[in-house]
């Protein structure tokens, strides 16, 4: 079966930076076009990003534009969110999955996904 497991998550303060990435075993990677979302306590679950397969493609959340970038490196079998100027309301846990399109990933219709990694944006 297909694995993910998220890192990079932890503890930051408003305006900084953290790098998520997500590694992909037991599947050919590149056929898979991958995606992030996240949970705050309480609260919906929330696309954030994906990308398509050849990493061509790229959307993400109104609230995120400008300031995440999503990208995938298919060598590695790994996708990397970089988040930059970090908000309070960025902090939830956020879960890497893997789907057939990007459009997939914004309906949250996925065929895998990981445990999570846990981001906290301090004031």
């Amino acid at each position: 079966q297909v694995q993910l497991v998220e890192s990079g998550g932890g503890l930051v303060q408003a305006g900084g930076s953290l790098r998520l990435s997500c590694a992909a075993s037991g599947r050919t990677f590149s056929n898979d076009a991958m995606g992030w979302f996240r949970q705050a306590p309480g609260k919906l679950r929330e696309f954030v990003s994906g990308i398509s397969r050849s990493g061509s493609s790229t959307d993400y959340a109104d609230s995120v534009k400008g300031r995440f970038t999503l990208s995938r490196d298919n060598a590695k079998e790994t996708v990397y969110l970089q988040m930059n100027s970090l908000k309070f309301e960025d902090t939830g846990v956020y879960y890497c999955a893997s789907g057939p399109t990007i459009a997939a990933m914004r309906r949250f219709m996925y065929d895998y996904w990981g445990q999570g990694t846990q981001v906290t944006v301090s004031s």
